[in-house]
């Protein structure tokens, strides 16, 4: 079988980014201003927030949400070790000390029953991550917050536009922090968002998010008082731009229908691999997720890279998300690799395949066919 190669994934862009690019650029103003606040609003209404905040990155939301809770030296944050890089290096720049757990054998999510003995006097937070699309039990997960005091700052860079038991992803944690990585369901290239209902934390995140200042470039600009501004907060440099912000409020127009064509393709998947020796992992309502991410399981490690290759060979782009936070080098000294039994085994055996609107079922079907092929060899 042969392809001419298909990737792991491609950003849907189309000509009404391009031309709001271009009115971006054209109209003089290409930092922090006009549009980027417009997509903020756009964004806080499509969640049902009451406040979005944009920022350059999910990391920099992640940081901001730590952050606006004070969140410092002796305090502890969960995190599931399944998650990207971000959700850990935040806890470590506000000095907290990072706890770790294990997450759900079907859904790759946080188990909660993990969080709850992992709490101690010292827990602070809990950094819920909505693994591929799907929201964590974010009722489990605010009961305890609820019993323990703690923060709730969800990572939420694979669930736009998810819900959870009818509310939207953005509405229901302390705050919710997303992506527009270029592999998103909706892109800026870079950039994210962080929403939230507080409008003190709001208040206090838009300070941070550009270096504590009183008023930034565009609120002077627009007041006429182009110079005057205080220093009121040590802050950092995280603010959005007006062009990123332009592509956003277009692919946000777009994100209902860019979900569906990911959630049309992964039925797909699931009917081909049905009956087959790979296991899809449980998407527990598919109708919430936002199908950010397709994940298979096979056997074992072998078997694992023995399709991974076959892939390759095939030139199908895939990845495995993730190799467990208590695998890498920057954590193993710290954490007992045996007190993660689930995430250890689900690394062995998990592979995420082609997923974006713009894939055609052909070739859907030509990375399963691939990918069962490989197990039978």
């Amino acid at each position: 079988m042969t392809t001419s190669g298909i990737p792991y994934f491609k950003p849907s862009i189309g000509q009404s980014e391009v031309s709001a690019v271009v009115e971006v650029l054209e109209s003089g103003w290409l930092t922090s201003g006009a549009t980027t606040k417009e997509f903020e609003r756009a964004f806080a209404d499509a969640v049902g927030a009451s406040h979005a905040i944009a920022v350059n990155s999910c990391t920099a939301a992640l940081h901001l949400g730590l952050v606006a809770a004070n969140i410092g030296p002796g305090d502890e944050v969960i995190v599931p070790t399944m998650t990207f890089a971000a959700t850990a290096e935040v806890v470590a720049y506000t000095g907290a000390d990072l706890v770790l757990v294990d997450v759900d054998a079907d859904t790759v999510c946080i188990d909660p029953a993990k969080v709850q003995e992992a709490i101690t006097p010292r827990t602070r937070a809990v950094m819920p991550v909505h693994y591929g699309g799907q929201a964590a039990p974010m009722a489990e997960i605010i009961a305890l917050a609820k019993a323990h005091g703690l923060w709730i700052v969800e990572d939420a860079a694979h669930a736009f536009p998810a819900t959870y038991q009818g509310a939207p992803i953005g509405s229901i944690g302390d705050v919710t922090c997303f992506s527009f990585y270029a592999n998103k369901t909706i892109t800026t290239g870079e950039g994210g968002m962080l929403t939230t209902e507080d409008e003190e934390i709001a208040d206090r995140i838009r300070l941070l998010s550009l270096h504590g200042l009183s008023r930034s470039a565009w609120r002077r600009w627009e007041t006429r008082s182009a110079w005057d501004y205080d220093i009121v907060e040590t802050g950092y440099k995280y603010n959005l731009t007006d062009i990123a912000s332009a592509i956003g409020i277009e692919q946000l127009q777009r994100a209902q229908d860019l979900r569906s064509q990911r959630k049309v393709l992964a039925a797909e998947y699931d009917r081909l691999f049905d009956g087959s020796k790979i296991e899809p992992v449980v998407v527990s309502s598919p109708d919430d997720s936002a199908w950010h991410l397709y994940v298979i399981r096979v056997a074992n490690r072998a078997v694992r890279d023995r399709v991974i290759e076959r892939l390759q060979q095939a030139e199908i782009g895939s990845s495995v998300h993730y190799k467990p936070l208590h695998l890498h080098p920057q954590y193993e000294a710290n954490f007992d690799r045996n007190s993660f039994p689930v995430a250890s085994s689900l690394f062995d055996r998990i592979i995420s395949l082609p997923l974006f609107p713009g894939l055609t079922t052909d070739q859907v079907r030509i990375v399963a066919e691939t990918c069962i092929a490989a197990l039978d060899s």
